[in-house]
Parts: C-alpha cells; sequence; structure tokens
C-alpha cells in the first residue's frame, strides 16, 4: 500500500469514526458547544441530526469521551429495538438488573431507583442514542415515558438523540408530538466548504504523519468538494482512491487525473456518470497497478501493507 511511498504511519482516510482525527469543523465545534451547554443546564431531550456521513457519530464519540465526570452515560449505537429490548440496553448500560419478566412498571420502579441514587451521587444520569432515526414509533413513545423520572426541580435522566434528516421527520408525527414537544435544543450539522475541505485533508494527512505540503493542492480540493458535496465520508473515500492511484504510478503528488478517475468509481460521488468520461476506469485496475509495483519493489514491508490496503477496499 502506499503508506511507505508518503512517509506516513496509517491510512489517514479510514471510514470509521477516529477521534484522534477529529478537526473541529466550525458546524462540528457548535453541535459540541450547544451539546455541553445543554447537558449542563440540565435539559431532558437534545437533538443533533446530520446527513449521511457528516459526522455524527464522529461527535457522538467525542461527547462520551470529554464528559466530565458529573456525568454517569448511556449509550446505545444500534436502537432498532422494541420497547422491551430498549428498556433493558438503557438498564445494562446504567448497571440496573432486570429479573426476567420484569414488566413496564417493575422497570420503571428498578431504573428510578438508579437514577436517584446516581442524582444522590451530585451526578447526572445521560442516555446518548446514535442512528436514533432507527427507533420504532413505539420504543419513542417508551423513551419518552423513562424521562418522565424526575425531582422537584431537575430531569434524572437526559437523552441525546442522534440521527439523520428522517429523525426530523419522525417525530413530526401527531402520535410522537410529546416527545417533539420536549426537545428543548437541537442542532443541524452542515456540510463542509472547499475551504473547511481543503484544511480537513491537510489535517488528516498530517495526524497521519505526513510532513510534506502540496499533496492534495487546492485544485483538487474543489473537484472533491464538488464530487462530495462537502460530506467528510465520501471525501474520505476518494481521497484514498486517490492516494492509490498516485502510488501505482510512483508519483508524490496528486493529481486531477488521480481525483477525476477515483470520482468516476464511486457511485456516491455527486457527479453523474454521465459527465465523467473517466468513469471506466475500475478500482481493480487501479489495485492491480499497485500491486504490480509492490512486486516490483518487492520489499518484506510493502507485502505486508498491501494486505492492509486490499482489506480496506473490500
Amino acid at each position: 500500500m502506499y503508506l511507505y511511498h508518503f512517509g506516513i504511519r496509517e491510512l489517514p482516510f479510514t471510514l470509521t469514526p477516529n477521534t484522534s482525527y477529529y478537526f473541529g469543523l466550525p458546524s462540528h465545534k457548535e453541535a459540541i458547544d450547544v451539546l455541553s451547554t445543554a447537558l449542563k443546564s440540565g435539559e431532558g431531550f437534545i437533538k443533533v441530526t446530520g446527513e449521511v456521513g457528516a459526522g455524527k457519530t464522529l461527535i457522538c464519540r467525542k461527547l462520551l469521551n470529554e464528559l466530565p465526570d458529573g456525568f454517569v452515560t448511556a449509550y446505545i449505537p444500534n436502537p432498532y429495538l422494541s420497547p422491551a429490548e430498549l428498556r433493558r440496553s438503557v438498564a445494562a448500560e446504567l448497571n440496573v438488573e432486570l429479573p426476567e419478566g420484569t414488566d413496564q412498571q417493575e422497570f420503571t420502579q428498578l431504573i428510578q431507583r438508579r437514577l436517584v441514587e446516581i442524582h444522590k451521587q451530585q451526578k447526572n444520569a445521560v442516555l446518548i442514542i446514535d442512528e436514533a432515526q432507527a427507533l420504532p414509533d413505539e420504543s419513542i413513545e417508551a423513551l419518552r415515558l423513562m424521562t418522565n423520572l424526575e425531582t422537584e426541580s431537575q430531569k434524572l435522566l437526559q437523552v441525546v438523540l442522534f440521527g439523520q434528516p428522517e429523525l426530523d421527520d419522525k417525530l413530526k408525527q401527531p402520535k410522537l408530538r410529546q416527545l417533539l414537544q420536549r426537545i428543548t435544543f437541537s442542532y443541524k450539522l452542515k456540510l463542509m466548504d472547499a475551504d473547511q475541505l481543503y484544511q480537513y485533508v491537510r489535517h488528516r494527512m498530517a495526524v497521519a504523519g505526513y510532513r510534506v505540503e502540496g499533496l492534495f493542492d487546492e485544485a483538487c480540493c474543489r473537484l472533491l468538494h464538488k464530487a462530495s458535496g462537502g460530506t467528510p465520508r465520501i471525501v474520505n473515500v476518494l481521497c484514498h482512491k486517490s492516494l492509490m492511484l498516485a502510488y501505482g504510478e510512483g508519483v508524490q503528488k496528486v493529481t486531477l487525473k488521480h481525483v477525476k478517475a477515483a470520482i468516476g468509481d464511486t457511485e456516491a460521488a455527486c457527479l453523474t456518470r454521465k459527465k465523467r468520461p473517466w468513469a471506466w476506469l475500475p478500482t481493480s485496475l487501479f489495485i492491480a497497478a499497485s500491486v504490480v509495483l509492490l512486486v516490483l519493489t518487492n520489499t518484506p514491508e510493502n507485502f505486508n501493507l498491501v494486505n492492509l490496503g486490499l482489506g480496506w477496499i473490500k
């Protein structure tokens, strides 16, 4: 692969949300500020929405990592759960043991006992749900009922919902209006503009260990922005493929030709295929080019790296 070629320690454009690569886009910073303010003020429901690939899970993980000791967190990453399954997941995250056959009333008593215990420790309980648009309507109602637990002065359980725009549509249903009315803070993530994308690419390369300027120039980044719409996940895919192409040719700089070929091979790119004469170039060709170059160089380190690269692209 291209790690040794570009002098970097690790792949800079993987799709796994990694907080060590957090760039601090203005939209992401604003979202974290809103979340911090809302949680410190003890608000019941907080909602953050954004398009697919906009960085919601990254913000979610950063929030979990940086909440102060005064918070006890429960995290549910895959919330396609029935009301009973949701209750059990919340209980497990808060270290509440639910005997088999526990009904809703018994659950309420057990969870309230645990939340009161947390409150007496001068701490706040926070439930964070990622991909919240996947919550069934019945489970959303169950979630609302959980937040009815409160003292005379504040809620015993705060809830942060991270979701795609479909979450907004779901919550507009008349039958879910009670929960919608309880959302006191809401934020919608914005996508990157062209300048932010340029800085974002440079940042990720620097974190990976790249120490030379100009690997992706401004012209390449403008094309990346046009093709990705400023969506970080698509930018990562396109940059990774562009680096593979540059490596396959044995050059130290990504060119517009490389970016165009990467766009042509990526279905999620915004440009239509009719306007992309470079779309014929399949992924297998530039992977093959990389493999051929590795065989020619014939170094053990590179053979290990190619396995890493091929694993990423599958």
